[in-house]
């Protein structure tokens, strides 16, 4: 953590976003009104004087050539938990932007995803992508039950989402293992690490679900390798990062039968291109990248109260470490 003086600090704060200006506006409206003692303004109507002044910025998917022009930046906070993007573009964009990034950790956002991942599990254990192909066909085939006890769901990755999510299958009834590069412990759940671990996991698993954030040793790391190391027949869910699944090694194990469905809610390009081959294949499911969108109510308060902290104590809170990208 830095620490550095801020009583004498103008609090004018700018928001820095691409994204939908309705969503941006009920930030900035909320977030005036849990701190009143500063001034949260769009980036674009900030004057060129004003811009020198900014030393604090809240961002959502920024352009890194607009927090260019905040040259006296000590740190920003994502209104987002993933800042993967964020940091590759600074990276790309260069010197100037070397800021430390503070992201969202927002309680609630782990509880959204372990209700997503719930959901989707449930959608692939009942058999519903079947019975969608069923009703298109106007088939009438009534599929065995198979307990959740009889189904081993791998969560890979166990940092805060993981966790909470792998918790929720097991309350549920499903065998839950778990996974990460370096070995984590959870109450109940065996947990493996390392390239060992992952095949282990991998060839016990029914349904394998992503949450690993995206890093250099994670970009492609769901590719045609890993997808033989699976159970015959392995469903595949991607709530993590686009990049960590190699495309084309998916849809060849999708077309050989060896996985047998795939979920996917995340993109290398979002929006999904309309004419992505995901789009038609009758053994993806496509979503709008919704398991677990920030909620402004929440999260707004959460990202206040650091800024409060930091304009009392000097404090920043914890930074994203650039190197691993989160």
């Amino acid at each position: 953590m830095n620490i550095t003086k801020v009583e004498s600090e103008p609090k004018l704060i700018a928001f820095v976003s691409r994204v939908p200006a309705a969503e941006v506006e009920q930030w900035i409206l909320i977030l005036n009104k849990l701190l009143p003692d500063s001034d949260v303004c769009l980036f674009d109507s900030l004057t060129p004087l004003q811009k020198q002044q900014c030393t604090l910025a809240v961002v959502a998917n920024p352009d890194p050539e607009e927090l260019r022009q905040l040259p006296n930046l000590k740190w920003v906070h994502s209104t987002w938990a993933g800042v993967e993007r964020m940091v590759a573009e600074l990276m790309v964009a260069g010197s100037g932007v070397s800021f430390p990034i503070v992201r969202l950790v927002d309680p609630a956002l782990a509880q959204t995803m372990a209700e997503a991942v719930l959901a989707w599990t449930l959608y692939l254990h009942r058999e519903m992508p079947t019975y969608r192909m069923q009703q298109a066909n106007t088939q009438w085939v009534q599929l065995p039950y198979i307990g959740a006890s009889d189904r081993t769901v791998a969560i890979l990755g166990l940092g805060k989402l993981g966790a909470h999510a792998a918790k929720r299958l097991q309350v549920n009834g499903f065998r839950v293992l778990g996974w990460s590069r370096h070995k984590k412990t959870l109450e109940s759940i065996q947990t493996f690490a390392a390239e060992d671990g992952l095949e282990t996991v991998l060839s016990q698993s029914d349904i394998v679900i992503n949450l690993l954030p995206l890093t250099n040793e994670t970009r492609g790391l769901l590719n045609a390798k890993v997808f033989g190391q699976c159970k015959w027949g392995v469903s595949i869910i991607n709530f993590g990062r686009g990049a960590t699944v190699n495309e084309g090694d998916l849809i060849a194990s999708l077309d050989a039968g060896l996985i047998s469905h795939a979920v996917l809610d995340v993109f290398e390009e979002e929006p999904l291109p309309a004419n992505h081959l995901y789009w038609a294949h009758e053994k993806i499911t496509v979503l709008p990248h919704i398991s677990a969108p920030t909620n402004i109510s929440s999260a707004s308060k959460i990202v206040a109260n650091n800024i409060r902290e930091y304009y009392k104590s000097g404090l920043i809170p914890e930074a994203v470490d650039r190197a691993l990208g989160y």
